[in-house]
């Protein structure tokens, strides 16, 4: 009898991703809304890698990390975004396990890697303010190299447990997710034994891994504040700022919202809230990351505008030469034709 229930236990091998589907009247409105979202981000964020790597006097650490944090928040809208535009489109909303725990693992490694880039980030500022006549020998190309490269080493590292945890535990009952993705408080919510234990570990490991690199940025943050009030002129407290203050609003951004929705209980929160909270760090900071960098920065403001019209230079001549390649086309089929019916009527 035991051995039945326990059979009956692990036969769920596919979830139901329910999504959006309480709202059934705005399924195509959200399509078009996560649709414009998702390109943007992505011009977005390949405008700035563009524009960064196009000029030499940005080379250096502070671009460099931003490259990397715009490619990250490509990966980040991508792992996520592009099934969720399937399903509220083709109303196709089931996935395996196995494709269920790969989205599972590439979106928490998107989310550690960025807590450990951040941090990265707030210490070459912490680095630019506090020490600014050792910048260029503390922030060397190893230095900065090496920063960029553990971030995403831990970040990938990081999810391997929740990953293990997750693909152990037993589902029975409902397979329907309360989500638009695979999310690892989805999962413990449907599972009927051995959710306390991941519960816990996400706990420890995200104690570990990710209120760490939290408390290093806000200890940048402390030591760079105090620094830019030392500063008596308010002109040179507000020059100084501004070169933070990007980073600091997708600090408070990114960590606002992600740590309210996995360093809480359970039971503390709805699944509605959770996918609330969701959105807005996997979509809103993707979107607005580009607007936060580029605006803030005249220099890079105008790379951007440099790059925007590099690229309507290109798709400009693209076009011109498809038209005049068809129009040549469609002269020569009717030359063709003409001579064709020339020789009908000879």
């Amino acid at each position: 009898m035991e051995e039945i229930e326990k059979a009956n236990q692990t036969t769920v091998t596919e979830f139901i991703i329910l999504g959006f589907s309480d709202l059934p009247e705005m399924q195509l409105v959200l399509f078009l809304l996560f649709l414009i979202i998702y390109l943007m981000s992505m011009v977005g964020n390949l405008l700035i890698i563009s524009a960064v790597c196009s000029e030499p006097r940005f080379h250096t650490p502070m671009f460099f990390f931003l490259i990397n944090l715009s490619f990250l928040e490509i990966c980040y809208v991508t792992v996520t975004v592009p099934r969720l535009l399937v399903m509220l489109i083709t109303k196709i909303k089931t996935i395996c396990l196995s494709a269920c725990l790969a989205q599972l693992y590439l979106f928490l490694s998107c989310t550690c890697t960025e807590f450990y880039l951040l941090t990265a980030m707030a210490y070459d500022r912490y680095v630019a303010i506090c020490n600014p006549l050792r910048y260029t020998i503390i922030m060397n190309k190893k230095v900065y190299s090496f920063l960029v490269a553990v971030s995403w080493i831990i970040g990938f590292l990081d999810p391997v447990a929740h990953v293990i945890f997750a693909s152990k535990l037993i589902f029975c009952g409902s397979n329907i997710i309360n989500h638009f993705f695979c999310d690892i408080t989805a999962l413990m919510k449907l599972s009927c034994s051995g959710a306390y234990i991941i519960e816990n570990v996400n706990y420890i490991v995200g104690s570990l891994f990710a209120f760490s690199p939290f408390l290093l940025t806000i200890a940048s943050y402390v030591f760079i504040i105090t620094t830019i009030l030392k500063i008596q002129s308010a002109e040179g407290r507000g020059k100084t700022f501004s070169t933070c203050s990007s980073h600091l609003t997708v600090v408070i951004l990114f960590y606002g919202t992600s740590m309210g929705v996995y360093m809480r209980p359970s039971t503390a929160f709805s699944m509605n809230q959770n996918k609330l909270l969701t959105v807005v760090y996997i979509t809103a900071i993707p979107l607005l990351n580009p607007f936060i960098y580029g605006l803030r920065n005249k220099e890079l403001k105008f790379a951007l505008w440099k790059a925007i019209r590099r690229l309507d230079s290109y798709f400009s001549q693209r076009v011109r030469k498809c038209r005049t390649c068809f129009c040549e086309k469609a002269a020569q089929y009717h030359r063709k034709v003409r001579a064709a019916s020339t020789d009908n009527v000879a």
